[in-house]
């Protein structure tokens, strides 16, 4: 039996004027951070940038919440999320535990997996 892997989306909203520094401070991250995110057991993971210092992540995981607690105890987390949080607007406490969650509405894999078990 295999394991259901979660697909997490968040967003967050970067101050304008600090959108050249925000990328620039992941380009690339640290390489401890990236060995933690890793750890913490969130794959395929992802940042994008929209206008107006919209940012939405992504990422997949076994389980969210062990990923977040592993985070959450993490001093190299802690420190890179101090840092990070002056980039944020309207955002209180640590970006990463801080971050408006979307809901998904469609995925293509699952529908098509769906669809195929309506066929006879």
């Amino acid at each position: 039996m295999s394991a259901t892997i979660s697909r997490v989306c968040f967003e967050l909203t970067i101050s304008p004027e600090l959108v050249d520094e925000y990328v620039s401070r992941h380009t690339p991250v640290r390489a401890d951070m990236l060995a933690e995110i890793a750890a913490a057991g969130r794959r395929n993971y992802s940042l994008f940038l929209g206008d107006g210092g919209r940012l939405v992540g992504y990422y997949e995981t076994l389980d969210d919440a062990a990923a977040q607690a592993y985070l959450d105890a993490s001093p190299i987390a802690a420190a890179w999320e101090a840092e990070m949080a002056r980039f944020f607007v309207g955002l209180e406490g640590r970006p990463d535990q801080s971050a408006t969650v979307l809901t998904e509405v469609f995925h293509l894999a699952d529908q098509l997996a769906d669809a195929g078990r309506d066929r006879p």
